[in-house]
């Protein structure tokens, strides 16, 4: 993958961000600056605590920082009125988290059709995208049945094609394969993969999951409110490689 100003999606530069006041104040982003391009898949990794979560909701627009600037597809984020930034984020960004975040009184397609409804599509239109969508997530079949009839990797498949309905260029993952096995992990990092590379999307994950970061092409490593290094991953893929026998 080439790295040439034109793919660059996430363009972060000397952000900072405290939360607290007086002597509780915490200094959580320390001039942090940090590039994504189209059609990679990149994993902020870390301690506790090290500003990880702070700075993806940075770059997802839910959260404003004091400093430095946060540019997504050339729009700058960080000055954006909040009524643009919402209309900027519902286009653009596509969220998974941990939590699956399903409405359980919702079948799997009503749920994955949500962000479309928020866009103003008819019920029928939405219903007959989130179905496309869940086929290419391996559930088309079982687009009637409501998430508690539903397997946690398969919920987190559900969550990713609640992401991708709306077809966003920009995919944000918080601990996405946290409460799952290695198996399924495996099979959400190779739909994860499918995702970044057709079409380019750029894909940012954090992650304590270091059974996944063989799956990254770049790591950027954060300590305490800070970028230490950023590095491009050259191994195969290798998962837990007891579950392949």
């Amino acid at each position: 993958m080439s790295e040439t100003p034109s793919n660059i999606v996430v363009d972060v530069r000397a952000v900072e961000k405290h939360f607290g006041e007086g002597n509780n104040r915490i200094h959580v982003l320390k001039k942090v600056n940090l590039q994504a391009y189209a059609g990679e898949i990149m994993m902020l990794v870390g301690p506790s605590g090290c500003g990880k979560t702070t700075l993806l909701s940075a770059i997802a627009g839910t959260l404003r920082v004091e400093a430095g600037e946060v540019n997504v597809f050339g729009k700058p984020l960080h000055s954006m009125p909040s009524g643009a930034l919402t209309r900027f984020r519902a286009s653009n960004i596509g969220f998974i988290f941990q939590q699956f975040n399903l409405i359980p009184t919702l079948s799997i397609a009503e749920n994955v059709s949500v962000p479309l409804m928020i866009q103003g599509s008819s019920s029928r239109k939405a219903l007959d995208k989130a179905r496309a969508a869940l086929e290419s997530v391996g559930l088309g079949p079982r687009w009637r049945e409501h998430p508690n009839k539903l397997s946690g990797g398969q919920q987190q498949r559900v969550a990713i094609a609640r992401a991708l309905v709306h077809e966003p260029p920009l995919v944000i993952c918080d601990e996405p394969t946290a409460a799952l096995d290695a198996q399924n992990g495996e099979i959400v990092l190779e739909l994860f993969r499918n995702v970044a590379r057709t079409p380019n999307r750029a894909v940012i994950i954090v992650t304590h999951d270091n059974r996944i970061f063989s799956y990254a092409d770049r790591i950027a490593r954060m300590d305490d409110g800070e970028i230490v290094d950023v590095s491009a991953q050259k191994s195969p893929p290798h998962f837990l490689h007891e579950h392949a026998h």
